[in-house]
């Protein structure tokens, strides 16, 4: 569609730009095209009734009003007369209609479009798709891509989304050939600017280009290729190019290439042997010179709104988004309940106003306006920030929203709260400065730690009955377990600078041993100042039957020859967190 070829001439202009690039821009949308890339996208993965091509321009959409991007899409009107021999030709009529509607195309007018079919429907829905979303539609009279010059040719949108080549020669300064989502989101971008910079080839000469190597309009000159057709319209000029056909038709061109069948061209920085297939009468081709001045007549005034027309007046309006409507359309065309569409599109909605929000204090800030935030008229739709996040490695926040259709909070960039609200990201930081200071003041009260201490002393019971009860290697000990009801006690003295650790034999057990004349020693003390200490005894075991119960009776003594490796090990464990304790209390 467009010019043959013209995108290839085109190709080292080609910018890839990130998606945000986009932001707070205004764009036209040829919405045809777009309806047949994701269409075509839709055909190889399943079949039309699912519409997938619409979900796919759902997510797009979506992606784009997060931007503050506003959309106007563009549909077709009639097809042009000029058009209607290319027309049918693209709806495989017989070679005898084709020729009888190019004989005939001067004489007739354009040609409404059938509004029933399938590809018009599916127009409809996009449209009904995109005015739920707040997206206006302006109906062209003939092309749409030739309304999207206009507008952007009129500085009424800042470029186009199109993939019409032809669209620069109707005029556009800015177009957007593709645009792709996700992370490492771009757009694929042509600048009129850079063409002329880079190329030489303004919209005269692409024009000029459209005459020779075909187009919606005409089929060009048989057997001239790129490379020669761009040097003719390089060797002619801009200025000058439209001139000389509209004088001479297309004769020049016969001279230009009889004159070298077999020379060097160069064309978009490559030089290439120009090889040109004539016959007896020169350049071959299908159209007298009065058709190709009805093409340059098409594509340099073509049938569309004025720029000051209230079609297109109206059409710069933005409208509201519309919540239920869009639950109903996604429930509709893509079975989704209401949960499923409020979490795909309202942290985009809530994104874009507070985009809005961010221009709105920049630009009075541009005319040294400097309002405070609590003074601007548009009320902030930041409530307050939770917290810092991460999302693909860029730094974000998770804010709290205003009342805003419902949605609490959502995770946006953190440059864009900076630009929006910066006060918000100071009440946060000394909030949480407030809290870290009031964390390393608070200390535990006297209760707690009596409270730990008891704890502690618990633990260390149970970590020495395990030390000296796992001492297998001892053929003296028996392997018995203290009764539950036996109370313990340990005396632990923090408030010394080297305190040793004395830990208190067990009272009913030494009572016991008393009464059956055991004697066991009732202390045994840990020196942890010691880079070795030894303990100074070992345990053992002797049971004891008294009043039906039964009893274990711990004997320390210092011999050390009966220890296992085991027994030793776990010595070690507790001298080393005894001492981890005291060092926690100095």
């Amino acid at each position: 569609m467009g010019v043959k070829n013209l995108w290839d001439v085109l190709e080292q202009c080609k910018k890839t730009l990130p998606l945000h690039h986009l932001h707070n821009k205004r764009v036209c949308i040829d919405l045809s095209c777009w309806i047949v890339q994701l269409q075509n996208v839709n055909k190889s993965h399943c079949p039309i009734n699912n519409k997938l091509y619409l979900a796919s321009l759902f997510h797009r959409l979506r992606a784009l009003i997060a931007l503050n991007c506003s959309l106007i899409f563009v549909t077709d009107g009639s097809i042009p007369a000029i058009k209607l021999c290319t027309y049918r030709r693209r709806l495989n009529l017989r070679p005898e209609a084709q020729d009888g509607a190019n004989s005939h195309s001067q004489n007739l007018s354009s040609l409404k479009r059938n509004m029933g079919s399938e590809f018009s429907c599916m127009i409809k829905e996009a449209k009904l798709l995109g005015l739920a979303l707040g997206i206006p539609c302006l109906d062209g009279i003939e092309e749409a891509e030739a309304q999207c010059a206009l507008l952007n040719l009129e500085s009424l949108c800042d470029g186009c989304f199109s993939s019409d080549s032809d669209t620069f020669l109707f005029g556009a300064r800015t177009v957007y050939r593709d645009i792709c989502l996700g992370e490492g989101g771009h757009v694929v971008c042509y600048e009129m600017d850079d063409i002329e910079r880079q190329l030489g080839f303004g919209r005269n000469s692409l024009i000029s280009l459209a005459l020779l190597l075909g187009s919606d309009y005409t089929q060009g000159v048989r057997g001239l290729g790129l490379e020669a057709a761009c040097q003719i319209v390089k060797s002619v000029g801009d200025n000058d190019i439209l001139r000389k056909i509209a004088s001479e038709g297309l004769s020049f061109t016969r001279k230009k290439k009889n004159s070298k069948k077999q020379g060097q061209v160069k064309c978009n920085d490559k030089e290439t042997t120009l090889s040109c297939k004539v016959n007896m009468n020169g350049i071959q081709n299908s159209q007298s010179d009065d058709q190709y001045l009805r093409v340059v007549e098409a594509y340099m005034s073509p049938k569309c709104h004025s720029a000051d027309s209230d079609v297109v007046h109206r059409a710069l309006v933005q409208r509201p988004f519309q919540h239920e409507q869009l639950q109903m359309l996604c429930s509709r065309f893509f079975e989704w309940p209401p949960e499923k569409t409020d979490e795909y599109i309202l942290p985009k909605i809530a994104e874009r106003d507070l985009r809005q929000f961010a221009y709105l204090r920049s630009t009075s800030s541009q005319l040294d306006v400097n309002i405070p935030m609590k003074e601007v008229p548009v009320k902030c739709p930041v409530s307050a920030i939770i917290k810092r996040r991460k999302v693909h490695g860029r730094e974000c926040f998770e804010v709290l929203w205003e009342e805003l259709y419902g949605i609490k909070s959502s995770v946006v960039p953190s440059d864009l709260v900076e630009s929006a609200c910066p006060e918000k990201i100071k009440e946060f930081d000394d909030k949480r400065a407030l809290e870290k200071k009031n964390q390393r003041k608070s200390r535990p009260t006297k209760s707690g730690k009596q409270c730990s201490l008891t704890e502690i002393d618990q633990k260390l019971q149970h970590l020495l009955l395990d030390i000296e009860l796992g001492s297998e290697s001892s053929p003296m000990a028996s392997r018995e377990v203290i009764s539950d009801q036996m109370p313990t006690a340990t005396e632990v003295n923090f408030m010394n600078r080297d305190p040793p650790i004395i830990l208190d034999s067990y009272c009913r057990a030494t009572m016991l041993c008393q009464e059956t004349d055991i004697t066991a020693p009732k202390h045994e003390v840990i020196d942890l100042l010691s880079p070795s200490p030894q303990v100074q005894s070992r345990v053992v075991s002797r049971c004891t039957q008294m009043n039906d119960q039964h009893i274990t009776i711990i004997d320390l003594s210092e011999s050390e020859t009966e220890r296992s490796p085991e027994h030793v090990r776990k010595a070690r464990d507790l001298r080393l967190f005894l001492a981890s304790i005291r060092d926690d209390f100095n």
